[in-house]
């Protein structure tokens, strides 16, 4: 990611919005060919001679042991802690898990590094952030836009609640390894980067309509992320070299974007809470989960399809004519909304790089989908356009 770095100083030293920017977390991004090898490299430098490396069975056999080797070969001391499958055969971001890692860390350990997708990359920033440890990210799909975010959904006591943690140290996306990543996880990591298209409507929404806090410069980051892989997408669809690097690319500056503004507001809107709600659906019921990204692709199609209806504009108008809103700032929304490509549109992408399209191939029932609409908005105290719809939109009618 060439001058990463100095663009995201730049938006930080420039952006004039008046919220707090948060240092830079992240101290390397390496996104190339044989990255893995430069992992060792890193950790002589920062004087890391004690690594734990948290997997599970399947990122173990594709990077995690070769990554055991290439650290050996340097004199560190390595200890691997794999992540056990739940009932249902998944691996989760959860109690047990949890302190499963934490039994495997010796307390002299200098750094974890998570060898994984999202789900490892949760459990082990919550335990080196309670550890008090430096972690490492080695993504091995390209799937999520969490492997340099702050934030870590854990699900306690089958209920998901976020923690804010910290950001690794460094970022090792080998394209090798990323190219080769099963295509569903390809498709599920597209699926969260369609995403911002309603978390960027619902948190300007949100900022013009309930004054909640907002960043121009992070909302930029998170839409040049997005505008990156729609227009590579053919490339990404064909698992070329440089459509699987501005995925991870733009996975990763989503992420970026988090950490300039400290939350998870560009990223993460009523898509990602209609996600949430499935997910905690699944736990309760002991099914086994579906990928994050895939969800968040699906239910992204579902919201677009919701803001984009001609009830649901006209009486989001009627009211928002009647409050201190502008009619500028009004317009400001419905272009917006109007940019956000048709549900139809999402579920061709979708389904073209092999993932899900829609709700019944991803195995969600209607009554589901109808529960989670009138519903996730409660997941969390966010001021969402579902949210406005069902607290003070639906009052009226």
């Amino acid at each position: 990611m060439h001058g990463w770095k100095e663009s995201y100083n730049h938006l930080a030293n420039t952006c004039q919005c008046g919220n707090t920017h948060y240092p830079l977390p992240v101290e390397k991004i390496i996104v190339e060919n044989n990255a893995i090898d430069k992992v060792s490299e890193f950790l002589k430098v920062k004087r890391f001679l004690k690594a734990v490396l948290v997997v599970d069975q399947n990122t173990n056999d594709k990077a995690g042991k070769k990554l055991v080797n290439l650290l050996t070969d340097e004199n560190i001391d390595v200890t691997i802690s794999v992540v056990g499958e739940n009932g249902q055969g998944d691996v989760i971001a959860d109690e047990r898990s949890i302190v499963q890692v934490l039994l495997d860390v010796p307390q002299d350990t200098d750094v974890l590094i998570a060898v994984g997708s999202g789900t490892l990359h949760d459990i082990t920033r919550f335990v080196s952030f309670k550890m008090m440890k430096a972690f490492i990210s080695v993504p091995t799909a390209p799937s999520v836009d969490g492997f340099n975010s702050m934030g870590a959904p854990i699900v306690v006591n089958k209920k998901k609640l976020t923690f804010q943690t910290h950001a690794p140290l460094a970022v090792f996306a080998d394209l090798n390894i990323l190219a080769n990543a099963p295509k569903e996880m390809i498709a599920a990591g597209f699926g969260d980067i369609l995403g911002k298209y309603t978390s960027l409507t619902d948190w300007r929404f949100s900022h013009l309509v309930n004054n909640e806090p907002y960043c121009g410069a992070a909302d930029k980051m998170t839409r040049a992320a997005l505008n990156t892989c729609i227009s590579n997408f053919d490339a990404i669809t064909e698992r070329e070299d440089k459509g699987i690097k501005h995925l991870i690319e733009a996975l990763i500056q989503s992420g970026l974007a988090m950490s300039l503004f400290g939350h998870s507001h560009p990223a993460s809107g009523a898509e990602h809470h209609l996600s949430h709600f499935w997910e905690m659906e699944y736990i309760q019921q002991e099914r086994p989960q579906l990928l994050h990204g895939a969800k968040v692709g699906v239910s992204t199609s579902i919201i677009a399809d919701f803001y984009k209806s001609k009830v649901f504009l006209e009486l989001v108008k009627s009211l928002l004519e009647k409050s201190k809103i502008s009619e500028n700032e009004l317009k400001e929304i419905e272009k917006l909304v109007h940019e956000i490509p048709s549900k139809v549109e999402m579920e061709q992408m979708l389904e073209k790089l092999g993932g899900p399209g829609n709700a019944a191939a991803l195995g969600i029932s209607d009554d589901l989908i109808r529960r989670s609409v009138k519903e996730a908005h409660l997941i969390r105290d966010r001021c969402t356009m579902l949210y406005y719809y069902n607290t003070k939109v639906t009052e009226k009618i």
